[in-house]
């Protein structure tokens, strides 16, 4: 069987400690992978004033799945964010967020097993911004209090939240899809349509109908703020929950800290013709080339892929082997021990040593 073509980006701060550890992990489960190495971020930026290469979209077009390190984005200058501008450029329109407890992780709450769809490309992170005093913000305005009933001020910023009946469609259906295939029991959307009648409104009338067509999952709806609420409580009652981009951005943060933190939590991305695996958490600069990065968010992105290349064994061969090591609580970093001792932690090739052994 031919390799797997992978774009590995790498990224800076942390990122290609926590890369490498990952690409020498999944390269020890026998499954091939040949590796093309990408340049995006800060380096990226520094190296050819671009923090998203072409070349780099290219490779991840061409191969089809990418996996990504932490990135920093410069403030004030460049894209808003690499993240964002990956997911708009290759159409990346399912963030994928698991949030599993990992036995020897610290947390406040135990048994939690659930899973954040977030519509990836719309909403107020589409990027149709006005700001205050413009000429552009003055034309929409005026547009605005012309065929409104409530009328904005003039000195106004205004962002455009938009949601489409494609958008909410595509997302819902992956949500069930993704339930359906792998045991899950039942979707529930989140939603502000009790004040956002049209917007979320659409989203909500849209999961209703998409719910119609999985009769074998159990389908129900959350206004998001009592979503929150409840996941404090009674997290047990819910599986998979899908949403909107920005509150999707909310909640999956909210539920990787109930498991313990964005250093545990994998995440996905994923379109018709590529996705892009990738760690929550920042890079972390101030702890690059010291070898103290957790590597387990990136590890269990590394495992998201392999699952959606179909390689199940090899997927479950590996998060069950960061949770031995982990449950051990001996070669892990020192942000995984209960003493936080830094002197007794493992370094970030050391824990993923101790992975490869445990595969």
């Amino acid at each position: 069987m031919a390799n797997y073509q992978i774009s590995l980006l790498p990224g800076d701060g942390i990122g290609p400690e926590v890369a490498e550890a990952t690409r020498r992990v999944l390269d020890a489960t026998g499954v091939g992978f040949d590796w093309e190495v990408c340049a995006a971020g800060l380096d990226a930026f520094e190296a050819t004033g671009e923090l998203l290469p072409e070349a780099t979209l290219d490779s991840i077009r061409r191969n089809g799945i990418g996996l990504k390190g932490p990135i920093t984005t410069p403030i004030g200058t460049g894209f808003r964010s690499v993240n964002v501008a990956l997911r708009q450029e290759l159409d990346l329109y399912a963030n994928l967020r698991p949030g599993k407890t990992i036995t020897g992780v610290q947390s406040t709450f135990e048994d939690i097993d659930l899973v954040i769809v977030r519509e990836n490309t719309e909403d107020t992170y589409a990027g149709v911004e006005f700001d205050t005093g413009t000429p552009e913000v003055a034309a929409v305005l005026a547009a605005i209090n012309a065929n409104g009933k409530k009328q904005v001020p003039l000195d106004a910023a205004i962002t455009i939240k938009m949601i489409t009946p494609e958008g909410s469609r595509r997302i819902v259906k992956y949500a069930f899809e993704y339930a359906r295939a792998n045991g899950r029991k039942k979707v529930t959307a989140v939603h502000k349509a009790n004040i956002m009648k049209f917007t979320d409104g659409l989203f909500l009338h849209i999961a209703q109908e998409v719910a119609k067509d999985y009769p074998d999952i159990e389908f129900d709806d959350r206004i998001v703020d009592n979503m929150c609420m409840q996941l404090m409580q009674k997290p047990e009652l819910y599986d998979v929950l899908v949403m909107p981009n920005l509150y999707g951005d909310i909640v999956s943060d909210l539920v990787a800290g109930m498991v313990g933190g964005l250093g545990v939590a994998p995440g996905g991305n994923i379109g018709a013709n590529a996705a892009v695996f990738e760690p929550i958490h920042g890079s972390a600069p101030t702890h690059a080339g010291k070898n103290v990065a957790n590597p387990v968010a990136m590890l269990l992105s590394g495992a998201l892929m392999l699952r959606h290349l179909n390689e199940q064994d090899a997927a479950e061969r590996v998060e069950g082997a960061v949770a031995e090591v982990i449950a051990k609580g001996e070669q892990v970093t020192y942000d995984l021990r209960a003493d936080r001792d830094q002197s007794k932690a493992a370094g970030t090739s050391e824990m993923a040593d101790a992975i490869i052994a445990a595969l």
